[in-house]
């Protein structure tokens, strides 16, 4: 689905790094967080899931992970710490003034969205898309994977899963000095902290997505989850209509 383009907004994070964000619709306020190597524009927007939910009546807000997208990419390992993309998020409901929100994410931003509520956010309601257990309690599996691809550019055969990871990073225009820095941020959530988060969630993943282990393993852990499969593969479902119709009907319920 065609979008014209939103032109991003931003504010000085925690450290004073530039992260970018954008806007669609207008109504109660939802930060949708894109996965890595992506950036809200292609995540959320390009393929109609910010308008689905925009179309509910809601306030979408897309922030650019640092090292992605508009936002800042530095080279300088100093500029990613430990949870800083956790840190980012915080920030920007601060910037934003959000108080009584929904908060969300694909795949690292699944990630990071866990790492908002495991030091203090309290959303109303959460959206885990394309992400399972095993990639929130134990992030050097997909962490070391990415680390391979982006040392070793150039170098994969074709049609392999790293050949297309390079393919997509090439498609976002990806910073990959940046990206591999990023890598740094990852910290691990302990299960037990995964029982604490009482919102209500929406674990929703490719019905052929494995990548980060089982989103409905994640879904049981949870307090108050809900298990949703949606048609395709860790890359293939983010194209998929079913997937922001199912992030729409939740928020919307």
């Amino acid at each position: 689905m065609a979008n014209s383009p939103i032109e991003p907004q931003f504010f000085a994070s925690f450290d004073g790094e530039r992260i970018a964000w954008r806007e669609l619709g207008e109504g109660s306020p939802v930060v949708l967080i894109h996965g890595y190597f992506s950036n809200a524009e292609v995540n959320w927007l390009r393929y109609g899931h910010a308008r689905a939910v925009a179309d509910r009546g809601f306030r979408v807000i897309m922030p650019d992970l640092r090292g992605h997208g508009d936002s800042a990419t530095p080279h300088d390992p100093a500029a990613y710490p430990h949870d800083a993309l956790m840190r980012d998020g915080l920030a920007l409901v601060a910037h934003l003034g959000l108080s009584d929100y929904d908060l969300g994410g694909y795949s690292l931003g699944a990630r990071t969205t866990v790492r908002m509520l495991a030091n203090g956010a309290m959303p109303r309601r959460v959206v885990l898309s394309g992400m399972g257990l095993t990639g929130i309690v134990s992030t050097a599996g997909r962490g070391g994977y990415f680390r391979h691809v982006l040392t070793n550019l150039g170098s994969f055969e074709r049609g392999t899963s790293e050949w297309m990871t390079e393919a997509f990073l090439k498609t976002t225009k990806g910073d990959p000095a940046a990206l591999l820095r990023v890598l740094d941020t990852f910290v691990d959530t302990p299960v037990e902290a995964l029982e604490h988060m009482t919102a209500p969630t929406l674990v929703v993943s490719g019905d052929q997505d494995d990548d980060n282990g089982s989103a409905a393993g994640l879904a049981e852990l949870l307090p108050h989850g809900t298990f949703r499969a949606v048609p395709g593969n860790h890359m293939s479902a983010v194209t998929r209509p079913e997937l922001g119709q199912a992030i729409a009907d939740f928020l919307a319920a």
